[in-house]
């Protein structure tokens, strides 16, 4: 029987696929419940991961095990090598194809990480702004390290006070990139949104957010970290390195690589390496959180809560 919500749609939306994304911080549990989804809908999961896309690199992105993907199959992983450009337009559109190819056999596209900005570029149209200028963006980090973030967003609401009051004065990799599209092309990134809209809308969506008390997933970040270490992570930087993936790549530089490469660099020692993991990664997922609570369309649900995450997609789905 069909819900209320589902019979009040309007004929635009009736034309839409519908679409499930599951996202939240890194280690909360976005991958068992996208497979426990998976099995009660009939979907399959597009990873919504920056860092799961690329090849040979495993326990750092902590990817899908095999017996993960047995249980529910996965699209978006392992299609890049380290050294290929890969960003919110290539996923969009990759994902739209994945998508596409679902619709004829009733599969429900379930789209789990936590990439924000994959999965705004996906449910809500991309922004395609020009390519980052990467010597104004090198001078912006340069004055952020010194400075520090604040002074930074500072800077933004001087210059775009729309901008800077939708931006959290600590989320830097959002603040250095309106400041550095201001300081190319001399017009702010509010009047570039503003252009856009975000408002393709090409899905009907449901999105599903976990969240759970902050020092609980600090906790299980740290032990997460811990796993990884013991699951063999400074290996597999080292066989990066010896595949000529060097540490001054994009992908080199993310959480877990970047460090373990530090250590192989001998900039601090492998204890230090590994607090420093486990305090960017903690850093990483407030950050995350910033994002996704700005979504007032996210429902948001304790991880391991899965028949509240079944009931909410069946609802959705009217089934």
């Amino acid at each position: 029987m069909l819900t209320e919500e589902r019979a009040s749609m309007n004929a635009s939306d009736e034309k839409k696929t519908d679409i499930i994304v599951i996202c939240g911080p890194t280690g909360i549990g976005k991958t068992a419940s996208a497979i426990a989804l998976s099995k009660a809908v009939n979907g399959k999961i597009i990873s919504a991961d920056s860092m799961q896309v690329y090849r040979y690199m495993d326990i750092g992105t902590a990817k899908p095990t095999q017996e993960e993907r047995r249980q529910a199959h996965h699209d978006l992983i392992d299609v890049a090598d380290p050294d290929e450009d890969f960003d919110a337009a290539r996923f969009s559109d990759m994902a739209a194809d994945c998508i596409r190819a679902y619709s004829g056999d009733g599969v429900v596209p379930v789209v789990a990480g936590g990439t924000g900005l994959y999965i705004k570029s996906l449910v809500s149209g991309l922004f395609r702004a020009r390519p980052v200028n990467k010597e104004v963006m090198e001078n912006l980090e340069a004055e952020a390290d010194r400075h520090g973030t604040p002074v930074m967003h500072h800077r933004l609401e001087e210059i775009d006070k729309m901008a800077a009051a939708r931006i959290h004065p600590n989320d830097r990799f959002r603040i250095l990139r309106a400041l550095e599209i201001f300081e190319t092309t001399g017009k702010p990134i509010s009047e570039y949104h503003a252009e856009h809209g975000f408002s393709d809308q090409p899905y009907r969506v449901l999105k599903i957010g976990l969240a759970m008390d902050r020092e609980r997933l600090y906790q299980r970040i740290n032990r997460r970290v811990d796993m990884m270490i013991d699951g063999g992570l400074l290996p597999e930087v080292e066989n990066l390195i010896d595949r000529g993936y060097g540490p001054g790549l994009k992908s080199m530089g993310s959480l877990g690589y970047r460090h373990m490469a530090g250590f192989l660099c001998a900039e601090f020692s492998f204890d230090e390496a590994v607090e420093l993991l486990k305090r960017d990664t903690r850093r990483y997922a407030k950050r995350q959180m910033t994002w996704f609570r700005a979504d007032k369309e996210i429902q948001w649900v304790e991880p391991g809560n899965t028949s509240d995450i079944i009931n909410k997609a069946r609802n959705f789905l009217g089934r």
